[in-house]
């Protein structure tokens, strides 16, 4: 029987395995399987400038085609460079399947040189992860990796190759099936709970619909669409679950937590029953756990048993996947009577309307506006910050736009290196990364990916010369104490006692310029416009519109650290 070395299998388990993209950095422990990726051509490799990027260019290329991201480092540092990303996937349940490479096994735990227990380093923050230790599990062992990714609740899966393994002789043969003991993720709708579930939406009479991001990873916004039209029940959001119905259709009411319209908190504040589907009732959306939706009866749905019960008890759990128990609503649910309901939170909206004070100057709703006009297909990714959740309100997100974001984990650096992936995944949609100055900064050697790949993302930074989010805080609860968030701070401004800074570093646009990008600075409202028409001309270039913004720019409303959905900060 022909026997292969496990590096010829692991190529061979890729290309079974549909993969089209592979986002890889090289070293010692890998360079056989790069030999062996560089003697075919159904795969592209990508090779970014930094591990940390690879994963989120690879998570992003997962979250916009639904298709596994497939990444490849070397052992120790190059291992180690995954870890934040690994833990932004978990936290938003992005199927990724990484490869590290590993010293041989007679090595390990010898504090050999680029050694790293890398399967110990990252349990806690992998849905699996496995060093393999005989080459006749190989095979075995990748098939089951893409199986538990894609599967259940999906996640990030780690496989440590050592490289002595992967030279080792053994079986071509690559699974056609996996049956693992001990995992078998719920493929069916518990149909008497779902139906006490529909009887309990049919008598409420203030029912509220909140999809959560587990909405959007089944695809199933379609569908729950509608369900919500069919039923004239309404909608709030997530951050992660904002597209899950079209922020334009009438019975969505706006995004809850931290940052939440005001109606939308309200409405959770007040109903009797809430609905949820695909959410882990994070903090950033409960407040304090003791009063959220006080009033409420709760139906949870979610296709991870861990999560329902977690931090909000429920009244009737149901778990499934979201598209599934969507699906199977679809057939029972009714119209309810929910006129008199929708009339108080028209009410609340036109109270408390999501808006920004004009204040005579460009400002984030400005730019905002102006991507809602021009792109009506397109991929938005955020980094993380006030720019985050300000397109998390204001940006419209129908059946042709999508927004991804670190959610979860808040990873800072996101924003670059996900419209790469993302555009990548999808290269005939325009994708439009939005990232704060100090987020842009810290995966910005990306640029040289965009340009070799010939990306033509749009690179929107909001430059307000600090830290914003933390800056925000720093305003409202800490004396104005702007402590570590002011980018233009060092040692002049520390010579002269905050009397002195010099000008902002880097310059944006000639460090664009240096990459081979292009490079807009923006200062006027008039000046918007132009600047996304002259980026839509780059076809093959990336291009970064740097936006001059006040620093005293705020994300209203917010939720005070500890307060309740009730106790909201409006604009001041």
């Amino acid at each position: 029987m022909k026997q292969i070395s496990g590096n010829k299998l692991l190529v061979k388990a890729l290309k079974e395995e549909g993969v089209d993209v592979l986002f890889g950095y090289p070293g010692a422990c890998t360079i056989d399987i790069s030999d062996e990726l560089y003697k075919q051509s159904d795969i592209d490799i990508i090779l970014p400038r930094h591990e940390q990027a690879l994963v989120h260019e690879a998570d992003a290329y997962a979250r916009t085609t639904g298709k596994v991201g497939v990444c490849l480092v070397t052992s120790g540092p190059g291992a180690t460079n995954l870890v934040t990303g690994l833990a932004t996937a978990n936290y938003d349940s992005v199927p990724l399947v990484c490869f590290t490479g590993q010293v041989a096994r007679h090595l390990i735990g010898n504090d050999a040189f680029q050694e790293v227990d890398i399967v110990g380093i990252t349990r806690s923050i992998t849905k699996y992860g496995v060093t393999v230790r005989n080459r006749e599990d190989l095979g075995r062992i990748i098939k089951e990796a893409f199986y538990i990714a894609r599967t259940g609740r999906p996640g990030p899966v780690l496989i440590d190759l050592p490289k002595d393994v992967m030279a080792e002789l053994g079986s071509a043969e690559y699974p056609k099936s996996v049956n693992i003991r001990g995992y078998k993720p719920n493929t069916s709708v518990h149909i008497g709970q779902l139906k006490r579930a529909l009887k309990m939406l049919q008598k409420a009479k203030k029912p509220l619909f909140l999809a959560g991001g587990g909405v959007i990873i089944s695809r199933a916004q379609e569908i729950f669409t509608q369900v919500v039209e069919k039923t004239q029940i309404p909608v709030v959001t997530t951050v992660m679950g904002r597209g899950a119905i079209s922020t334009k259709n009438p019975l969505f009411i706006g995004n809850l937590g931290m940052h939440g319209a005001y109606a939308a908190n309200m409405a959770v504040n007040e109903c009797d029953l809430l609905f949820s589907i695909g959410t882990r009732f994070n903090d950033r959306i409960t407040g304090k756990l003791h009063e959220f939706a006080p009033h409420a009866q709760i139906v949870h749905i979610d296709i991870d048993t861990a999560s329902i019960s977690r931090n909000i008890h429920v009244d009737i759990p149901i778990v499934a996947d979201a598209k599934e128990a969507i699906t199977k609503m679809a057939e029972y649910v009714q119209e309810c009577n929910t006129g008199k309901w929708l009339k108080q939170i028209r009410e609340w909206k036109e109270e408390h309307p999501l808006t920004m004070k004009d204040r005579g100057m460009m400002g984030p709703l400005d730019i905002i506006g102006e991507i809602n006009r021009q792109f009506d297909k397109a991929i938005l990714v955020t980094d993380v910050g006030q720019h985050q959740m300000l397109v998390s309100q204001y940006a419209d997100i129908t059946e042709n736009r999508q927004l991804i974001m670190s959610g979860g984990l808040g990873t800072m650096g996101y924003g670059l290196p996900g419209a790469i992936g993302a555009k990548i995944g999808n290269p005939d949609t325009p994708v439009i990364s939005v990232s704060g100055d100090g987020g842009m900064q810290m995966n910005i050697q990306e640029l040289a990916t965009a340009v070799l790949e010939e990306l033509p993302i749009i690179c929107c930074i909001f430059n307000n010369e600090y830290l914003g989010m933390v800056r925000q805080w720093q305003k409202l609860f800490y004396g104005k104490r702007y402590a570590m968030t002011n980018l233009k701070a060092g040692a002049l401004s520390r010579r002269t006692e905050g009397q002195e800074y010099p000008e902002y570093t880097p310059d944006f646009i000639r460090l664009a310029e240096s990459y081979g990008a292009k490079g807009i600075r923006v200062t006027e409202k008039d000046q918007i416009a132009a600047a996304f028409e002259e980026a839509k001309k780059n076809t093959k270039t990336p291009t970064i519109i740097e936006f001059i913004i006040d620093p005293e720019e705020m994300v209203y409303p917010m939720i005070k650290p500890g307060g309740t959905l009730a106790d909201l900060i409006m604009d001041c």
